[in-house]
């Protein structure tokens, strides 16, 4: 299968992006290189770094983006050690950095990579990064009841977290977990046939929550904004694309902390922290996609834009 995901939110991120003809850019979610290939249509002396865990991501995109030739430079990492790989490529500062977060629709369709409960017979993997050795099934068939309730609650938002929790635990002492399928059953039994007939597929949420939690997406979020908010240059821009309420509340908050860091007491009369803006919130309220792109592109309907500008 081509690796294949519709860039969301395109024409805003490049516009917010501010890409000049010389600038050096970092995408740290290159997938197929659609947002890559667009900023590096703009570049001239300018370079574009793209980042991906996914070794079929670098594969699609190094041959996408091989007529730039030494203009794209593609490195196999977590954006999590984007400091590192900068500094391994000598370069300080750059003028703007982006995230497309989330899963790929190649990833989403591919059985194989087992982050889909459509298919019953698709492996229980969801690594985003196959060097990793422990997978969505590993999780699934040691974590402690208690723990799994948490994962549920906490990244899924479900509300029979604590049912569902329950019925895996059970399950498994019978036949540890394998597929989709044998997952997709017992979430089944665990929420009540009123409730399964809103809101979608019934496994929607649990699929998420463990997926989140085996690749650790929202602590690696969560630990890399600030790191990259300062590799900018002054009015260096950092734009990243969300596709749930967990991911759009921490980067709304890390935007928030960097623009007003200040923790000094209301009453004081002046800042006494010495804490210093790192620069402004550009989106005071998150790009959506428009209604024409929500047409061609349905999987695009919770994207939100958020964007960071580095003080001068």
């Amino acid at each position: 299968m081509m690796f294949e995901h519709k860039s969301v939110l395109l024409e805003e991120t490049l516009e917010n992006l501010k890409v000049r003809q010389d600038g050096i850019y970092v995408d740290g979610t290159l997938g197929g290189g659609g947002h890559a290939a667009a900023v590096l249509a703009r570049l001239k002396e300018g370079r574009l770094i793209g980042m991906d865990q996914d070794q079929d991501a670098i594969r699609a995109a190094s041959e996408r983006l091989a007529p730039f030739g030494e203009k794209a430079v593609i490195v196999r990492s977590n954006y999590e050690a984007m400091a590192q790989v900068l500094d391994s490529l000598e370069l300080q500062k750059v003028d703007g950095i982006y995230l497309d977060l989330g899963v790929s629709s190649y990833q989403l369709d591919t059985p194989g990579r087992g982050f889909t409960y459509r298919d019953k017979d698709a492996p229980l993997d969801m690594r985003m990064d196959q060097r990793n050795q422990r997978t969505a099934a590993d999780l699934i068939n040691t974590c402690q009841e208690d723990e799994l309730c948490r994962i549920l609650r906490d990244y899924g938002e479900e509300r029979f977290a604590r049912r569902i929790a329950r019925n895996i635990v059970q399950a498994r002492q019978t036949k540890p977990f394998e597929t989709a399928g044998e997952l997709v059953e017992v979430i089944r039994r665990s929420i009540p046939m009123k409730m399964q007939a809103e809101g979608g597929h019934p496994a929607k949420r649990t699929f998420q929550a463990i997926r989140i939690e085996l690749n650790q997406e929202l602590a690696v979020l969560e630990h890399s904004i600030d790191t990259m908010i300062e590799r900018l240059k002054p009015k260096g821009r950092l734009c990243i694309i969300t596709f749930h309420s967990l991911e759009d509340r921490i980067v709304k908050n890390r935007f928030r902390d960097n623009e007003k860091p200040c923790i000094c007491p209301p009453r004081l009369p002046v800042c006494v922290c010495g804490r210093v803006s790192r620069g402004r919130v550009v989106t005071r309220k998150p790009v959506v996609p428009t209604s024409e792109e929500l047409r061609e592109n349905t999987r695009a309907k919770s994207a939100k834009l958020r964007v960071f500008e580095r003080a001068e």
